[in-house]
Formats: structure tokens, sequence, C-alpha cells
């Protein structure tokens, strides 16, 4: 956690349900139910919410580090009374999925908007992070703070309007920390759980009441002989609704000077019955034991680690069970077949033989749409090194919550990077099946796959600009992404190509008969749709708890730093792959069934198929997105994650059969 961890994501929880279960009329505002005072101190993160892998636990581990900074996560100490700037990001939504500018909205605005620098993986997610007029001082606390009145048109209380009906919500950040709004879970133990930013306003019985007062609880720590100043390690919105009493005062910037009244007897902001608006703020400075290197900690205790380990446990129980039956088939079946073949078999014998040694002279033949075949395993493996190199990076806490986009951002440097693994793997098995057209098969390496993704992420695009979103995609950062493409990742594709080309055909163990053998008619159980869904069930019940959680970070704004977990589930998956490719290309090959290239891949890869569906699944058991749009582009997203997983797991599968074939003919004597 801290600058050694959390993604931008949330473990999965029910912070919506939370909101909508916590939220009271309490002393006669609409608001939060809040725990004022410190938080309890944290330590580090346990199990449940940092990573189950040893090495990120080390890596993670500020006690060891404490002297340690990544560079541009440094923390920054404040003197009494220095400026503490408060900066405003996106409007966001669970129902639409669309986020907006903070400005969209009439929130008061400083004499001039200035946006902060974004890095690409920010813009790709439609953050817009700008200046505000909220002043803040170290250590000086500020009651009912006027910031400004603003008179409200019929068209602004409309965006109002609109904006709490689709439950948008206010995402603020102080000193990089991002502003959370506390909720307590009904029950006796009166646990809590953090909630990304704050409500716009709430809707009771059609009456709508906007939060335009707030109070900013922020929490430092100081260490006088460490370092000189005070540290910011906590950030928490309490929004409130209320009608304020104001009058006119010169001193004030605004001038005006406020008195807010928390209690039974303060009405609540109601929308339909103002036409103007004041907005004010408390600050409260709040020490806390907390340190900076672990500031984040807070917004990472969720509960669900058990659930986790739960779905790691299931996962190893299915790997072991397909390591017990590749075992099994290796030690018992093949070592009595080879031992068999291996000796000088009689005339009777000979004719006696049956399974999978029949077909040594057709199991390499070059398969339908070879071009096809390797242009997909090499697209897979460039996901797999851009998937592994990720979570070393993350392992290692390199992605720091930090650097807002940075996981985005290293994901696509890491793929376009990745593109002459990608051209090397597709060289070597294009030249294994004994093509020529190498320059075709590259082409369609470098342009097939990544057009296909590229053409439905411009057309999603399309439908946020046509939103006015703050989500859409500038023509100026589409350029940057094309220049990637076309800049740096084609050309590595073809040096990788050039690379895989050059060398040797690899050699097999087996010469191919001119004449195909004829293939007997295979049981109903043996189709080629029958195995590969049910190959595709294992896999994908190996990751689906983890993609529970990814998804809910993805589509519920919530955050995730499980990168400990993932890594496993990632070991898990890779491993799950490999097995159920062998052992359903062994069962093919002994129904004397050779053409075993696309299936090893359809075997591992239907678990995308899963995928995709259980997608359908989620939207319409958790999410409750009611626009058009909004489900454009959830299933347009969705169906790119699907194809991501699906040659990551094809070619996994593939390889890891190839590999097997490879080994099992070449421990056969053939006449």
């Amino acid at each position: 956690s801290s600058h050694f961890g959390p993604s931008f994501l949330r473990e999965a929880g029910a912070a919506s349900r939370v909101e909508k279960a916590c939220l009271s009329r309490a002393g006669g505002r609409v608001a939060a139910m809040p725990q004022s005072g410190p938080r309890p101190r944290g330590g580090r993160p346990s199990l449940t919410s940092a990573a189950a892998f040893a090495l990120a636990t080390a890596a993670s581990a500020p006690r060891a580090a404490h002297a340690f900074y990544l560079p541009g996560v440094a923390p920054i100490e404040y003197l009494e009374g220095g400026k503490v700037e408060l900066k405003v990001n996106k409007l966001t939504s669970v129902k639409t999925q669309l986020p907006y500018g903070y400005y969209v909205l009439p929130y008061c605005q400083p004499e001039s908007v200035q946006d902060s620098i974004e890095n690409l993986g920010e813009i790709l997610v439609g953050d817009m992070i700008e200046n505000s007029p909220y002043e803040i001082s170290m250590l000086q606390n500020i009651s009912c703070k006027v910031l400004c009145r603003k008179d409200l048109k019929p068209e602004e209380k409309d965006k109002f309007r609109s904006m709490i009906e689709d439950e948008y919500t206010v995402n603020w950040l102080v000193d990089n920390l991002p502003g959370a709004t506390r909720y307590t879970r009904r029950g006796s133990d009166a646990s809590f759980t953090y909630m990304n930013g704050f409500p716009v306003g709430i809707e009771r019985n059609m009456r709508y009441y906007v939060h335009n007062h707030v109070k900013l609880l922020l929490q430092y720590h100081s260490s006088p002989y460490d370092y000189e100043g005070y540290r910011i390690v906590g950030f928490e919105v309490e929004p409130h609704s209320m009608v304020q009493a104001v009058r006119s005062d010169p001193s004030e910037p605004s001038g005006l000077s406020g008195m807010c009244h928390e209690g039974a007897a303060t009405p609540l902001y109601d929308l339909d019955q103002h036409t103007d608006i004041v907005f004010t703020y408390d600050v409260v400075w709040m020490e806390s034991a907390q340190r900076w290197a672990s500031r984040w900690d807070n917004y990472l205790k969720m509960t669900g680690g058990q659930i986790h380990w739960f779905s790691i446990l299931n996962s190893l129980m299915i790997m072991l069970f397909l390591s017990g039956m590749v075992a099994m088939i290796l030690l018992r079946t093949l070592y009595r077949d080879i031992t068999k073949y291996n000796e000088l078999a009689t005339a009777e014998e000979a004719a006696e033989e049956t399974g999978w040694k029949l077909v040594h002279g057709d199991v390499f033949r070059k398969p339908r749409h070879s071009k096809l075949l390797a242009v997909s395993v090499g697209s897979g493996m460039q996901i797999m090194g851009m998937s592994v190199v990720t979570l070393i990076f993350a392992l290692f806490g390199f992605l720091s919550p930090a650097h807002r986009g940075a996981l985005l951002q290293s994901m696509m440097l890491l793929f376009t990077f990745m593109g002459i693994l990608a051209g090397y793997t597709t060289a070597r098995l294009y030249k294994l099946c004994g093509g020529d057209d190498w320059k075709m098969a590259t082409l369609l390496l470098a342009f097939l796959y990544p057009g296909i993704m590229f053409t439905v992420f411009f057309v999603l695009n399309l439908f946020i600009w046509g939103e006015k979103s703050s989500g859409a995609v500038p023509f100026t950062t589409m350029f940057a992404l094309l220049v990637l493409w076309f800049g740096i990742s084609v050309p590595l594709v073809f040096l990788g190509s050039y690379f895989g080309f050059r060398k040797e055909a690899i050699s097999v163990p087996t010469r191919t008969n001119q004449i195909p053998r004829q293939i007997p008619v295979q049981p109903w159980f043996m189709k080629p749709i029958f195995t590969c869904l049910v190959g595709g069930i294992l896999p994908f019940g190996a990751v689906f708890t983890e993609l529970f959680f990814i998804m809910s970070s993805l589509w519920q704004h919530q955050f995730y730093y499980l990168f400990g977990f993932l890594a496993l589930v990632l070991c898990i998956l890779i491993v799950t792959c490999a097995e159920i490719s062998i052992a359903l290309t062994y069962f093919q090959l002994t129904s004397e069934d050779y053409n075993w290239w696309w299936r090893s891949f359809f075997s591992s890869a239907s678990s995308a198929l899963y995928v995709f569906l259980y997608s359908i699944l989620y939207f319409s058991s958790r999410l409750n997105i009611e626009k058009p749009i909004s489900m454009i582009l959830y299933f347009g997203y969705m169906f790119l994650i699907s194809l991501v997983f699906f040659l990551l797991t094809g070619s996994i599968g593939t390889i890891a059969s190839f590999s097997f074939v490879k080994v099992i003919y070449g421990s056969i004597k053939i006449d």
C-alpha cells in the first residue's frame, strides 16, 4: 500500500449499498453517518488488503524502506500556516460510467481555472484535475467559511437534479490523497468503510438536496526528529445539506460570512425551494499516529480477504487436480506405451498397435490457417509479457497511487515494447508450420488484433464524445496512441519477426507423411465444440473470484490493490491453461485425431467466452446501468477484455500442447 502499493481501484464491496443504507437525515441534515475524531492507528495492511505474495509484502513494508521514496512520490512537509492546495477531479457515476468535469456543475470557481499536467493513463480514464477556490492553511481550523454565493438558473437546477438522480460523486485531492467519505456499517461493531469522493446530493421522495456544506477532516503526522514540518496522512470529507445564515462581511474574500447550524432545527437545502445557493466549508485538523508511508492503508481496510483466500484455495485445488491428471498420463500411460513401443515388436504386436503412436506421421502436419494461428499465439505472448512485467512492477511498488494513471500508462507502453516478443513467437511458429510468406504474417500480427482493439476503442470514444463527457479521449491523445502503435510497436514486431525467421526452424522428432491419415469417426464427447467448451470451464473457475473484484474496481470505482493475489492467480491460470490443453490434446491423439493445433488453442481460449457470459451476469445483478450509451460502453469494453483473455489463454494452451507433443513423440522409436 501507500507509495508502495494500491492502484486506483477499490476492493469489491457494497459501497453504493452502504451509501444508501447509511445515509440518514441525522441532526436535521442529509449526510453520511460520520465518526469524528482521529482514525485508529493502522499498521501495515494485513494479507486481506495488501498481498499474499511474500515478495509484495516485503516490497511494501515501509519500515524496511522508510528513507526510500520512489521518484515523484516523496512526501511534502508543510509548515504551520503554509498553504495546502485542494484540487478537484472529475465527477463520476456508477450508473452512467460517464465522467464529467467538476465545473460542469455551477460550483464556485477560482479566478482562473488551471488544469494539472496529465499523463497518458490519466487522460485515458478521463481524469480532469483542476485548481479550486478553497483556502486551506496547515493547522488552521476554519468554521463555516463562505466560499461563494451563486444564483441558480433553471438549466443549472436541472443539471443538479440530473447529476443527483444518476448518483454522481465529487472527487477532490489534497496532497495527492483522494477525499473519501466514511460510512458506518449498521450493527454493534461500528465498523466503517470508505467511499471514494462524496455524493453531489441526495434525492428523497422526489426532493433534491444538494450538499452545499462540507467538513474537511485533515489528518497530519509530525516527527521532529526525522523532518521539519507536518505531513498530511488523511483526508476525509463530511458532506452536509443545509441552509446557512449569511451576512455581508467586507473582511472576507467572498464578501460574506456565514453561520452553519447543525441540528434538527436547521432546514435542508432543497433545490426546488431556492433560487440561489451558498457554498460553505469547515476545516478540521487532527493529529494522527499514521505514518506518511502507510497513509493509503485506511483506503484499503476492506473485508473480503477471506474470500480471496478461498478463491486461491479453489484455484489451487483445480490446478492440483489437473496436475495429477497430467502426471498420471505421463507416468502411467505414456511410460507404459513408450516402453512397449521401444521393444522389438513382433509383426502381430505391430498390427495390434492403437493409440497416439499411430498418428506419428501426421501429428506435426501443417494446420489450416497456420498464419492466423501463429499471429494469434504471437499476440497472446505479447499480452502475457505485458501482464507479467506489469505485475512485477506492481509488486515492487512502482505503480504508486500517487502516480495517477501509472497502471494504465505502463500497460500501454509495455504492450508496445512487447511487440518484439510477439514478432519472434509468430515467426518461429509460422516457420515451424512451413510458412514462407513471413511479410504478410508479420503485417497481420502488427495490425489484426491491435486494429480490432483500436477500432472498438475509437467507436466507443465517439459515443463518449457525443455525450460531452470528460472521459472522451482527445484526438491529440488518439494521435499519440497511433504514434506508439505505428512508430514503436510495428517496427518492434518486424524486428522480432526478423530475428525469428533468421533462426533455424524448430526440429520435430517425426517426419510428416505425404498422404494424410484418415481420422476414424469420433464419439460425441470428443467433438471439437464439446471438448473446447469443457476445457474453458477450469481456467475460468480458477480466476472468476478475482475477476469479480477486478470488475468491481473497474465499474464501481472501488479501490483495488491486491497485486499479490493477482500474481498468484496469474501463475495458477498459466498452469491450468497449460494442463487442460495438454490433457485434452492427449485424449484427442489417443482417438487417432491429429488435428490438435487449433483444438489446443481453443481448449483454454474458450474460457474467454465464460468471462463475457459472466460480464452479462454481473451487469444484470450488480450494476444499475440504464442508459443505452452506458450499456454500449460496458459491453464494448468487456468485449475487449474478453478478447485479451482469449489470446492470452489460447497462446498458453498451444505452446504447452506443442511442447508436450514434441516430448512424447521424441521419446519413442519410429520405424
